[in-house]
């Protein structure tokens, strides 16, 4: 219970604390716990008894970092977490060297954040300020799967603070920023952001980049598009995250886990109260979805649109969902970047152990409204007193810096002096070369009607034939149950004088036959691999055993995959997915079906 006594808050306010904190009323004196040792107790921090042994827990569990475990199932893991939590393995403290680019990358994400507030003044942008902890929490992500062997980081997010992840995390230049402000003008030979999707406005736009760790490891970072139904992204992610870790070149798909990392960035409001969320949560295990492990960043403002959060949530935290998904939750306060990025190592650690998702409630505050043309003291009046006054996350960790004399009060300004200067000289430059686009619109290429052309599909008899038998045929000593035998005997038959090929074997010679031609293909539903009304049976099961067989995915001469899985019985998060996965492999043929009634909704 240790984090409901941890300083989570950067604003200052009092945790709630709990009384199985204090060892009082146990009967626990100084004297008494002498007495204990601290190995009956199994713990990883030092001291020999449990009195030399409970400054380091309470440091440990009660500081500005948190942590929620004991609700997970597997006994391995929670006692993984426990030893990695209390033996400060991945809490190492930083370089000179390491401290010093923290504070450069806080004061770029704050100089961009403050310059544009200044120079497109009234202007929308849903800024990062609060939550500036972002920006490196992400960095060091991409850096460990980069050296963990990831070919690409895929990250989803609403509005707040995408403009700084376009221009940080993925490496857009500040010009494509300012030619967004500037109302559709942009420089000579600039071109429109790419990927940029169906997005009404600017902090909609997708984009691609690439990023190259410490060590020499390149990968790419992907920004999906998302429109203003905040978390329906989330399953997008994950599906292209999917797409990008599957070998789908011959018969039987091959998972890569490692290939490619999906990371969620979460508000706080509506990750508790958005439905798509928990169905999302719930194909993070599942066989036909998971992607061994999704990092989820709630960029916490401890506010919605102006609704406090005993209004918005039945619960002590946003986070409380993830704990009926057996999902370890780190929380940390955002003004201490340090302890931030320790939740990132520990995060990145379990998905690497366990190949599961991880979650850290980044705790923050929004400095302006919601967006920054609203006045937010009209319903939250006594906090925006206390942001009004309160330093950014660069200013406190550079007195931190000045105080422990890492770098000097001045060389910090001077650091923040330049990015802004570099910013506004930036700006200068790109409008000095502006085109307006209002008055030239770029010209775009217009589709050219093409006449429908009859296409040939058919296949010969002996394609037909051969596949056919393909698909009837399992192991020797595989025990088909004896009613299911009759019923695909009948598609022998069906080739013959007597005809009467029904939906299903047409289905499946039709799906065959792309594999041959090498189309991969994916398809899953609530009851697919039966099929709803007992027809498709794609999947078979030893009557005896349990044992499963898919002709289909054995079949010799298939030179692409077949993946067939159950879903739950989930729509939206289910149709994010395909479309994720459908978008990052295009050469793929990929569905999704729903249950009988469903279609006429």
């Amino acid at each position: 219970h240790g984090h409901l006594a941890a300083r989570l808050d950067p604003l200052g306010s009092e945790p709630v604390g709990d009384p199985s904190l204090d060892p009082g009323p146990l009967g626990l004196t100084p004297e008494v716990m002498a007495q204990i040792p601290s190995s009956v107790l199994r713990v990883a921090v030092p001291g020999a008894t449990l009195l030399e042994a409970l400054p380091h827990l309470r440091e440990t569990y009660c500081g500005t970092i948190a942590y929620q475990v004991e609700h997970i199932a597997s006994h391995e893991r929670r006692v993984w977490l426990r030893e990695q939590i209390e033996s400060g393995a991945f809490r190492r403290p930083l370089s000179a060297d390491e401290k010093r680019r923290l504070l450069e990358r806080l004061t770029q994400v704050e100089a961009l954040e403050r310059f544009l507030h200044k120079a497109y003044l009234g202007q929308k942008r849903f800024s990062i300020e609060g939550v500036d902890m972002l920006v490196p929490m992400l960095d060091l992500t991409m850096e460990r799967a980069a050296d963990a062997g990831a070919r690409e980081v895929v990250i989803g997010m609403a509005h707040r603070g995408r403009l700084n992840v376009l221009a940080h995390t993925v490496g857009r230049s500040p010009e494509t920023l300012f030619a967004e402000f500037e109302g559709g003008k942009r420089h000579a030979g600039e071109e429109e952001m790419p990927d940029a999707g169906t997005g009404d406005v600017k902090y909609h736009h997708g984009a691609e980049g690439r990023f190259r760790s410490g060590a020499g490891n390149e990968l790419t970072v992907a920004l999906v598009p998302n429109p203003s139904h905040l978390e329906f992204v989330d399953p997008v992610v994950d599906g292209r995250a999917r797409a990008r870790q599957t070998d789908r070149t011959s018969a039987e798909a091959k998972l890569d886990p490692s290939a490619a990392v999906p990371v969620v960035i979460h508000g706080d409001a509506a990750f508790a109260g958005q439905g798509v969320v928990a169905e999302t949560l719930n194909l993070g295990a599942l066989n036909g979805y998971r992607t061994g492990g999704t990092i989820h960043i709630i960029t916490n403002n401890q506010i919605g649109f102006t609704t406090d959060p005993e209004e918005a949530r039945s619960t002590q935290y946003a986070s409380d969902l993830a704990k009926g998904f057996d999902i370890p939750i780190v929380h940390v306060n955002g003004d201490d970047p340090e302890a931030c990025l320790s939740a990132v190592r520990l995060a990145m650690a379990y998905r690497e152990k366990f190949g599961g998702d991880a979650l850290i409630d980044l705790v923050g505050y929004r400095r302006h409204g919601h967006n920054e043309g609203d006045e937010p003291a009209y319903t939250q009046p006594r906090m925006y007193q206390v942001i009004r006054s309160h330093p950014t996350a660069r200013e406190a960790y550079a007195a931190q810096l000045a105080a422990e004399s890492s770098l000097p009060a001045a060389e910090s300004q001077a650091m923040y002096d330049a990015a802004y200067q570099r910013l506004l000289e930036l700006q200068q430059a790109f409008k000095a070369t502006l085109t307006d686009q209002r008055a030239t619109p770029a010209t775009r290429p217009q589709a050219r009607p093409v006449p429908p052309q009859p296409v040939d599909t058919a296949l010969s008899a002996e394609t037909i034939t051969t596949l056919n038998e393909q698909l009837l045929q399992w192991p020797e000593g595989f025990h088909v149950h004896p009613k299911l035998i009759k019923q695909l005997e009948r598609r022998r038959a069906a080739l013959g004088p007597e005809g009467g090929i029904d939906w299903a074997q047409g289905e499946a010679l039709a799906f065959a036959s792309l594999l041959s031609e090498g189309v991969p293909i994916r398809l899953t539903g609530q009851d697919t691999e039966r099929g709803t009304f007992s027809h498709r049976h794609m999947v078979l099961h030893d009557a005896e055993t349990g044992e499963q067989y898919s002709p289909m995915t054995h079949r010799p001469g298939a030179r692409a995959s077949m993946e067939l899985h159950n879903s739950p019985l989930s729509e939206l998060a289910c149709i994010g997915f395909e479309y994720g996965y459908s978008i990052a492999a295009p050469e793929s043929f990929v569905l999704w079906e729903a249950q009988f009634g469903d279609f006429i909704n």
